[in-house]
């Protein structure tokens, strides 16, 4: 099944190719006046100018093939040369019954089929997660929903935070406390089963000796250590470090599933830890790991590739651009652009996609172009594979990223819980939910608290920053995710009034003005899966969700559904409320939002 702007846009492209025209100029869109008509083409005007002829003549040519064109009720040439089209009630009606049918949504899956990996999340062991963490978690998601919807295989990981010198900080921190005495010890052990450590015994050792760190330069040589020691694969600290990664991920999961985000994979930075001697070798092998300045780095950047680099001395010189991607430092230590170069081999071995997303703030931009560069250059990529997707910050009204009132970041965790006792309020004040069991309730306000919290994010461009504000993100009226879950419930309610009266689904038929509305956004819904595909940008599935709910809620103050005046009526109408819910439902689970049964 085809939506109309593309089935419109092949007609339109043959009338074109009639008349000489190459087709390819024949692009239809949603008219900017829909008081007049449902589609444009504005084609004819560069068309005509390529030619030399006169727009308005060829687009009268062009719209008298189109007149005899079934689905147009009038084709309509306006100023210099703007082909109107306007749709027939009866091809809307059509158009309608099929999106109605539609349950799979074959429609919306177009693409050959692709392995896709989206790399998104990105915790670290003994961190807790913060608002940071937000829009990877919540973007990749709705990525990799979009991604599978379209017909790709998606595989989505988390990409944990796993290795390096964290790591020999918390060995460290764990040995001179005498939490993880039997794990100190040499030899192959064997060593505890159980953990020695809780999550909040993480949660407070690793700012600890962090800190302690940066002033005790012995105490930070004796983390290194720990650090290549781990890495060399001493058995007590293994053991160790496999404690701090389960009590760290069985924390992340919990959080993770309260936003409704989960991974295929969690693998971390040390599952590419086997690859690393491999794929060193290789770079050397393939002469591209070169020896700079006591380290060894792999230059990245292509003849002519320069900017401006100010040196210790305050004197400027050119310099390559992007830098040289840093393989090995001066002490012999693997870093985290080799770590990424390794988790794309691993990736390359494991799965073989043809495409990977990584899904990380848009600070790292420069990190990704130098690792992407150095995967193409070894051949563990196919050229434009790898991809980031970079996003902005969510700040507070300063403008700079969200803090606590304190200053501090605020925790992940923290921020759930406050959405969900604000969605508490807001459902009280509007007296939703008060008749309800407390459990049901409680599952309602957690539902209402991740809608605010994903669609005030995920209905901006995911490049841009945005200001959180969580009383507007939690009103039920306007733009916000409260409001399209509230729409969701109503049709619901109104599903269930009508099976109760026994009134059956019936044929659509399209008369009203807000019945013609409906039905052109409800067929808008593939166009905004497409492009929001191509472009990667969840917000356009955001804004057709909005508009959706809109354009329901104009119908169904327009055109009563259970009191209209005979069976016909009713159940065409409850037929096109039917069809809203499902895509609205859908949509919604795009954007990683579940909507509640009622309110």
């Amino acid at each position: 099944m085809t939506d109309l702007k593309t089935s419109l846009g092949e007609a339109v492209g043959a009338a074109f190719a009639a008349e000489g025209v190459d087709k390819a100029l024949a692009r239809v869109t949603a008219s900017d006046r829909p008081d007049l008509a449902d589609f444009q083409s504005n084609g004819a005007l560069a068309a005509a100018k390529a030619l030399k002829a006169n727009p308005r003549e060829l687009a009268a040519k062009v719209a008298e093939r189109l007149a005899a064109d079934p689905r147009l009720s009038s084709v309509e040439v306006a100023g210099p040369g703007f082909i109107n089209m306007k749709l027939s009630n009866a091809a809307l009606a059509q158009r309608a019954a099929e999106v109605a049918a539609d349950e799979e949504l074959a429609g919306a899956s177009r693409v050959e089929p692709r392995k896709v990996v989206i790399d998104y999340g990105g915790p670290n062991v003994a961190k807790p997660m913060h608002v940071g963490h937000l829009r990877s978690a919540i973007i990749g998601e709705s990525l990799k929903r979009l991604f599978r919807l379209r017909g790709d295989h998606v595989t989505g990981d988390a990409h944990f935070g796993d290795w390096g010198f964290q790591m020999g900080l918390l060995i460290t921190a764990c040995g001179d406390e005498g939490l993880a005495d039997a794990f100190m010890a040499q030899g192959d052990g064997p060593f505890p089963a159980e953990t020695p450590v809780t999550l909040a015994d993480l949660d407070r050792l690793y700012p600890l000796a962090a800190g302690k760190a940066k002033e005790d330069p012995a105490f930070r040589d004796r983390a290194r250590k720990a650090t290549a020691e781990l890495q060399g694969g001493r058995p007590g600290y293994r053991a160790l470090w496999s404690h701090f990664v389960a009590v760290s991920r069985e924390a992340l999961k919990r959080e993770y599933d309260d936003l409704s985000v989960d991974f295929d994979l969690w693998n971390g930075e040390s599952d590419a830890d086997p690859l690393m001697d491999e794929m060193i070798a290789d770079l050397k092998a393939k002469g591209l790991l070169v020896e700079d300045d006591g380290a060894q780095v792999v230059h990245v950047a292509r003849d002519g590739e320069t900017r401006k680099k100010k040196l210790a001395d305050g004197s400027v010189i050119e310099a390559p651009s992007p830098p040289p991607l840093l393989v090995i430092s001066s002490e012999g230590s693997a870093m985290y652009g080799t770590t990424d170069l390794a988790t794309i081999l691993d990736r390359k071995k494991s799965i073989g996609p043809d495409l990977i997303l990584y899904v990380v703030d848009e600070r790292q931009a420069e990190h990704f172009e130098q690792v992407f560069r150095a995967a193409y250059l070894a051949g563990y990529a196919p050229e434009k594979s790898l991809e980031h997707l970079g996003f902005g910050t969510m700040n507070g009204a300063d403008g700079k990223p969200f803090k606590t009132r304190a200053g501090g970041v605020l925790k992940l965790r923290d921020l759930i819980d406050m959405a969900t006792e604000k969605a508490r309020e807001r459902l009280h004040e509007a007296k939703l939910g008060d008749d309800l069991p407390a459990e049901e309730f409680e599952d309602i306000a957690h539902k209402v608290a991740v809608a605010a919290l994903k669609f005030s994010d995920l209905s901006n461009n995911r490049t841009t920053s945005y200001v959180f504000d969580l009383d507007r993100f939690m009103s039920f009226e306007g733009k916000t995710g409260p409001y399209l879950l509230y729409q969701a419930v109503r049709v619901k309610s109104l599903l269930r009034k009508a099976a109760e009266q026994g009134v059956a689904l019936a044929p659509i038929v399209i008369e009203e003005a807000a019945e013609r509305d409906l039905a052109l956004t409800l067929d808008a819904f593939d166009a905004a899966t497409a492009d929001a595909y191509d472009k990667r940008s969840p917000n356009l599935i955001a804004e057709h969700a909005y508009r959706l709910a809109q354009s329901f809620s104009k119908f169904y103050a327009a055109c009563p559904i259970l009191v209209a005046p005979d069976a016909a009526t009713k159940g065409s109408r409850l037929a096109l409320a039917a069809a809203t819910l499902h895509q609205l439902e859908t949509a919604l689970r795009l954007l990683g939002i579940e909507t509640p049964e009622r309110m």
